[in-house]
Order: structure tokens, then C-alpha cells, then sequence
């Protein structure tokens, strides 16, 4: 079977060009003319490919790449081996991600799968749904009764759109994905098999049986989410979920009814969000972290992986730990129990069997 890519490159571009569209100053003697055919890892670009390093663990990689370019940091370019040219820059991530984007835009978001543009055969569109030029609907999606589209969006196939939903433009629906009860903005990007807009998992519990609260607030997502694969987000109960402007959402994440999550916030995978949670601006949670309900992470906190948050977390602070707390006074905590562990030492006459 042949080699193939499934995002091949736009156009190549001159060392010259790519140090301009990253703002970036060519170091002297460097052939501005010489080209840029594709990006590699450190480890197996070639002369025709740029790689990038901003991580001490991939010192040694750096010292033996053979990429014709490669951003770095001033801490390490002088670990760029001879055949390699240095863009040097604060934020060598930054750069490659604005090169790939340039060589790649295909893969800023999901295309439609079936390759087509406009309502494809095999989709459901009702004929009360209004929808912009240049939408384009894959086969077998629904469509339903009062929902709207704006232009340059993509329903991925086999998505379903609920009555009244409105998508706002330029947006991707992932295949399989659902929304219900939804207000979504310009660019967002709902990946594959997300569920959107779902009953709140809203009971009133008594000892004779549990009566379900009916959910009937909505989900706000504002513009440029990025929402995972498989995540779900449930609808408010009597007030809204709410997903601030520039918010990354990773896979498999739950956020339950009447949370808030704030503006540019990251939540990383199998994260659960209780139900009235909020995250202010610039929070985030590491993934597998568990929030109770009714409590909020301020704002710029973060919290670490596996964490437990039981209560508020002051803005710009750093947690960890079941149950979560400052991150100094957890390390300092695990390190308390490690000397304690290794002092006790085995019980006198050995371990029984």
C-alpha cells in the first residue's frame, strides 16, 4: 500500500516566507530562498522539512536533527546542529502551529466527509430549517423543524440538529454529534459523537422514589469552542449552560446542568463538572479532575490531574490532591508521607505471609 497523507500540503514556502509569516528574523547567512516542504518531528525531518523544540527533555534530539529549519528558543539554539537553520523565538510552538495552519488549513477543523458541498443526498433537512449560503449538510444528518445555519458552516454525517437549534457561521458539526436546545456561535468546532444540549440529570430524591425535575433551560456556546469528541454538555434546568468565548474542551468530558465555564477556560479529558459549577476566565483543569456542585474555580486557577475539588478555589491559584488544595501544601503533604512510609520500615520479624 502506498504512503499517503490524509492532509496534504497546501504550498511549500521559502525560508524567507516563513520567517515572515511568523515574525521572525532569518539569523545571517541563511538562504532565504531555500524551501520548506513539510514539517517532521525533530527525529525524522529531513533537509526539506521544519521542526520545532521548546522542551529540555528533546535536547538530544535537537543536537542530532537533520530538519533544514527549526524554531527554538535563545536558551537552546546553540544545541542547533550546522545543517540546520535557527529561527529563534519566544514561542517556538506558537510558530510551527502558525506553519501548519498555513500548510494544513484543511485540518483546522473537520471537512465534510462524504467530500461534497450543500445538502447531499441522503440528509434530512425540514422545511422550516433556514439555512445560509454555502452550508454544507453530509448524508444522513437531521435537520429539524426552526432550526438555523449560518454560511460556511459543515453538519458532519449522521449529526442531528434539534428543532430551533441556531449554529452560527463557519462552524463544524462532527459526525454523529447531537444538539438539542442549543445556541451556538461563529467558528466553534464540535468534534465527533459530542451530545449537546441533553437533559439535566435533575431528580428531586425522596425515600418513596426520586421524581425527575423537568430541564428546561438552554446551552450557550459562545464564539471559537473547540468542544472533543464524546463530551457532553446538559442543558441548563430552569437557568442556562454556558461555554465562554475561546473555551477548549478536550474528549470525554462531562458538564453537567447550570455550569458556567468562562471565557478561553481549558478542560482536559474525563473531566466531570458537577452540576451549577463555574470556571471563571483562563481556568483550568488537568485531566480526570472532579468538581462537586455549586462551587467555583476562580479565575487563571488551575487545577491538577485526578484532582477531587470539594469547595471555591481563589482566582490564580494552583491545586491539587483528593481532596484538592493549595499545590505547595499538597507536595508537601506527599512528601510528609513518603518519609513517614519509609521510616516505619518492615515490622520486626519480617513480613507474614
Amino acid at each position: 500500500m502506498a504512503e499517503s497523507s490524509f492532509f496534504p500540503v497546501a504550498a511549500s514556502l521559502s525560508f524567507n516566507e516563513v520567517a515572515s509569516l511568523c515574525g521572525l528574523t532569518l539569523p545571517e547567512g541563511a538562504d532565504p530562498a531555500r524551501r520548506v516542504e513539510a514539517v517532521a518531528p525533530l527525529e525524522t525531518a529531513g533537509p526539506a522539512d521544519a521542526a520545532y523544540m521548546d522542551n529540555p527533555k528533546y535536547v538530544a534530539a535537537l543536537a542530532a536533527t537533520k530538519a533544514g529549519l527549526c524554531f527554538v528558543s535563545s536558551r537552546f539554539a546553540d544545541r542547533v546542529p550546522a545543517g540546520t537553520v535557527a529561527l529563534v523565538t519566544p514561542g517556538p510552538y506558537h510558530a510551527f502551529a502558525k506553519l501548519l495552519a498555513t500548510f494544513h488549513p484543511e485540518a483546522l477543523r473537520p471537512q465534510s466527509v462524504f467530500g461534497a458541498t450543500g445538502v447531499a443526498p441522503g440528509a434530512f433537512v425540514h422545511a422550516t430549517a433556514r439555512l445560509e449560503a454555502d452550508v454544507t449538510v453530509d448524508p444522513g444528518a437531521v435537520i429539524g423543524p426552526g432550526a438555523e445555519i449560518g454560511s460556511g458552516s459543515v453538519i458532519g454525517a449522521h449529526a442531528v440538529i434539534g428543532p430551533q437549534v441556531r449554529i452560527g457561521r463557519n462552524c463544524s458539526i462532527g459526525a454523529g454529534a447531537t444538539l438539542q436546545c442549543s445556541f451556538v456561535g461563529n467558528r466553534v468546532i464540535i468534534h465527533p459523537g459530542a451530545r449537546i444540549g441533553q437533559d439535566g440529570f435533575g431528580f428531586a430524591m425522596s425515600p418513596k422514589g426520586h421524581m425527575k425535575v423537568p430541564q428546561v433551560g438552554r446551552v450557550i456556546i459562545q464564539d471559537d469552542v473547540e468542544i472533543g469528541a464524546n463530551t457532553t454538555i446538559d442543558r441548563g434546568a430552569s437557568r442556562d449552560t454556558v461555554i465562554g468565548e475561546g473555551s477548549k474542551i478536550d474528549n470525554l468530558v462531562q458538564i453537567g446542568h447550570n455550569c458556567v465555564v468562562g471565557r478561553h477556560c481549558v478542560i482536559c479529558a474525563q473531566v466531570g463538572m458537577a452540576g451549577s459549577s463555574t470556571l471563571e476566565d483562563f481556568a483550568v483543569l488537568g485531566g480526570q479532575v472532579g468538581l462537586a456542585g455549586h462551587l467555583t474555580i476562580g479565575m487563571g486557577a488551575q487545577i491538577a490531574a485526578q484532582s477531587g475539588v470539594a469547595g471555591d478555589v481563589p482566582r490564580g491559584a494552583r491545586y491539587g490532591g483528593y481532596p484538592a488544595q493549595p499545590a505547595l501544601s499538597w507536595a508537601r503533604e506527599a512528601a510528609l508521607l513518603k518519609q513517614l512510609v519509609s521510616k516505619r520500615g518492615k515490622p520486626e520479624g519480617g513480613e507474614k505471609a
